[in-house]
């Protein structure tokens, strides 16, 4: 199996296109200051997953940036400290500002000469609008939770694209899923027989970061640290250097 096999690329957008650890850190910082410290970046990661997926599940339909604003307030509760209403929609309203991996909009600049390119992403369409920004590239698929009414790793997303992108003469073999979440992406790719390549960003960190551990470790079919390296990986393939 060669990278070129593929017609499309999908891609989760956050953890994997989009630094959304730094992000996350960077937003609750106020709350971990009224908290009073003294946790590791990887522990306030693992808080925000265990709620930010209970909140996806207990609420499906709900819009992403409404979501996050009620992570915020679960995770503040959690720690026993005061946040208000408006400190809750400031968190939930920070998507846009989450930086791009510095490697993405080159990467992606390559890629798109090559296959055609979808998001399959758990946000709503404002918040991934001020993300697009900052890709550098126009989509041939934007799959949000808004439009599906369901947030990955629930089957229906996965159905969801498959159906969209088959609209466009692209079938399921043509299709490599691109993700660094194995929870959100990678185990419910397999559950549809879709390739997958993993975005590898916490290869030099222990855990899973903002995201839940999978129950299993799920078949991968590409693994690159960054999709600096899945471009380069390209690139000799196609000048015939596997």
């Amino acid at each position: 199996m060669k990278l070129g096999d593929f017609e499309a690329l999908t891609f989760d957008c956050y953890g994997t296109l989009i630094d959304w650890e730094t992000g996350i850190l960077a937003n609750l910082a106020p709350l971990v200051g009224k908290a009073g410290g003294g946790r590791s970046n990887d522990a306030i990661l693992e808080t925000f997953a265990r709620h930010e997926a209970a909140q996806e599940a207990e609420t499906p339909d709900m819009i992403y940036a409404r979501l996050l604003a009620m992570v915020h307030g679960r995770i503040a509760e959690e720690w026993g400290v005061a946040a208000s209403p408006e400190d809750d929609a400031r968190f939930g309203a920070s998507v846009p500002d989450w930086p791009a991996f510095p490697d993405t909009a080159d990467a992606l600049r390559y890629l798109k000469q090559h296959f055609r390119l979808g998001i399959l992403s758990n946000v709503d369409r404002t918040s991934f609008a001020g993300s697009n920004r900052r890709l550098g590239v126009e989509f041939d698929w934007i799959m949000t939770a808004e439009d599906i009414g369901s947030y990955k790793p629930a089957p229906r997303n996965f159905a969801y694209m498959i159906e969209t992108l088959g609209r466009d003469g692209v079938d399921r073999a043509g299709i490599l899923h691109t993700a660094e979440s194995l929870f959100h992406d990678h185990v419910p790719a397999n559950g549809f027989g879709l390739a997958s390549c993993w975005i590898f960003r916490r290869h030099d960190k222990d855990g899973f970061g903002a995201t839940s551990k999978p129950a299993k470790m799920p078949r991968i079919d590409f693994r690159f640290t960054s999709l600096g390296e899945m471009a380069a990986a390209h690139r000799r393939e196609m000048a015939g250097g596997g």
